[in-house]
């Protein structure tokens, strides 16, 4: 036969039951607005009947029910969403970085404008036909002198500018990976915390959410796969539990940045770093890039994604052949070549020909340095400069072919002036590989380079951006917390609590009659 106080115990557990789910749901109102919050619910399992198993069976119809229990506080997650979002959000990174760098560019380069070299270049052009067209005149040949001093210049703030923006780019690069680093020991770390609840048979629900924040952090830097993983030697967690977090980076075997024992536990943090071309380690990085490691694990080919490769393909690194690659080293190098080409075959034709009223050769117009062969370790768009003879008196600028009085003669004039249109094939000076067409076809097409390839970062970074915004929606639409159907939770939870005191109260009244109202028949 059934307690009599068998219903008391059903009410009890109905009321605790349904109190933690109470509790559980302020919990999630409270953090409602938490960055990286998830949200939480008791699940809800029927109590062992009445018999259990193995007991004889009483004379009652079949197993009476003994009320509800609270099984587990789980978060309310779908990890296929986190791996999607991960790997949207390295994307992102990635692209936002390249977008970010090569927006800075284009910026200095500024064409076109007013201001941009193409401008300054058709400006020197006119005063050189100018002076072709008026060779005595003094007022001509100062302009030539001024223009091209104009043009030096602006060669000089292309190459420095983007010389001071490479260099941020190398302390941003070291700040990012300073960054991985630290994130990986804050997750170690949360690890070890884990790993002195978790079995024990509970579930550190917020210290989960703190992990898997700083792992979506991560992935915006670095393309990171996360394994978790439950050791041999760890009590006796509940089947739900998450276990720790190994951290590996994707598409290279062996590099981990994190590592767990599958026995014990204990973990070992292999941190990144960045080796540049002179072998010296950052940080600071100085010279471009030359491999990166993670603890003893060369990554050799790059081949990882997020914020921190954008950088690093803006920057500059050196490819498996030797040759330095990079967004911002490959336009100084163009800059480079344009302006040693153009200044030497400008000094080349320059120098057969004579100042005003001069019988000695004219000289070089443009100072390279001294360089007279191409020389990939000079800087010649940093470095450029007209002569300082010719800025402080422009009749040494050669027009005439003829020494002496030569007023009239303009030949060498018309030479400098066609070099506008003449083919880099025809230069008279040797010049560096893969130079084609003119000075402004070859200009041109190097913006138009830089265009596309700023077109493409946005473009994918916008892509991309919709992709991840999409996921969080999805992501947040099963683990964040919707206030109306908290506050729909809350009345539920509420009116069972009310309903199991007033199932308490029922039965107190029975048992009151029992104890006071049997027996005494007859009084």
């Amino acid at each position: 036969m059934v307690s009599t106080f068998h219903g008391l115990e059903t009410a009890k557990r109905g009321m605790t039951t349904q109190q933690l789910a109470l509790y559980t749901t302020g919990h999630n109102i409270a953090n409602a607005n938490t960055p990286g919050y998830t949200r939480q619910r008791v699940s809800f399992a029927t109590a062992e009947p009445f018999p259990g198993a193995g007991l004889n069976r009483p004379q009652i119809p079949g197993q009476l029910g003994t009320g509800v229990q609270a099984g587990t506080i789980e978060r309310i997650r779908e990890s296929f969403l986190d791996v999607q979002y991960r790997s949207e959000n390295t994307k992102l990174g990635y692209y936002s970085s390249l977008s970010s760098a090569l927006a800075k560019m284009e910026d200095i380069m500024n064409e076109p404008s007013n201001s941009g070299l193409q401008n300054i270049m058709s400006q020197f052009w006119s005063s050189l036909q100018n002076m072709a067209d008026h060779p005595e005149n003094l007022g001509a040949r100062q302009v030539v002198a001024a223009k091209g001093q104009m043009v030096a210049e602006t060669f000089n703030y292309y190459y420095n500018s983007l010389d001071r923006i490479k260099k941020d780019l190398g302390s941003e690069m070291d700040v990012t990976v300073k960054n991985i680093n630290t994130i990986v020991s804050q997750i170690d770390e949360l690890n070890k915390q884990i790993a002195s609840v978790e079995p024990h048979g509970m579930l550190p629900n917020d210290l989960y959410d703190k992990r898997d924040q700083l792992v979506d952090q991560l992935s915006s830097l670095v393309d990171v796969k996360v394994r978790p993983i439950k050791p041999i030697q760890y009590g006796q967690p509940l089947p739900t539990a998450v276990g720790l977090y190994q951290i590996e980076l994707v598409q290279n075997d062996g590099a981990q940045l994190l590592t767990v024992d599958g026995t014990t536990g204990a973990s070992q943090q292999n941190e990144l770093s960045i080796t540049a071309e002179n072998g010296v380690k950052a940080p600071p990085l100085k010279g471009n890039v030359q491999s990166v490691q993670v603890g003893s694990v060369t990554l050799d080919n790059l081949n990882f994604s997020g914020k921190l490769k954008g950088l690093i393909e803006s920057y500059g690194y050196i490819d498996a052949n030797g040759k330095v690659k990079g967004y911002y080293p490959e336009m100084m190098e163009k800059l480079n070549k344009l302006a040693y080409a153009f200044a030497s075959e400008f000094n080349h034709i320059h120098q057969q020909g004579y100042g005003l009223d001069k019988t000695d050769p004219a000289g070089e117009f443009f100072d390279l340095g001294g360089s007279t062969d191409y020389d990939e370790t000079i800087n010649y768009a940093q470095i450029i400069k007209v002569r300082d003879d010719i800025i402080k008196d422009p009749t040494n600028i050669a027009a005439a072919k003829t020494p002496g009085d030569n007023s009239g003669d303009n030949e060498i004039a018309f030479e400098l002036a066609d070099l506008k249109s003449k083919d880099f094939s025809n230069y008279s000076v040797s010049l560096p590989d893969d130079m084609s067409g003119t000075f402004d076809f070859y200009y041109a097409a190097m913006i138009g380079e830089l265009g596309v390839a700023a077109q493409s970062a946005n473009t994918n970074m916008e892509n991309v951006q919709v992709l991840v915004d999409s996921v969080e929606y999805n992501r947040q639409s099963v683990s964040g917390v919707s206030l109306d159907e908290e506050l729909t939770n809350m009345i539920t939870f509420q009116h069972a609590y009310n309903a199991s005191a007033r199932m308490i109260t029922v039965i107190d009244e029975m048992l009151d009659k029992i104890i006071n109202g049997m027996g005494v028949v007859g009084r």
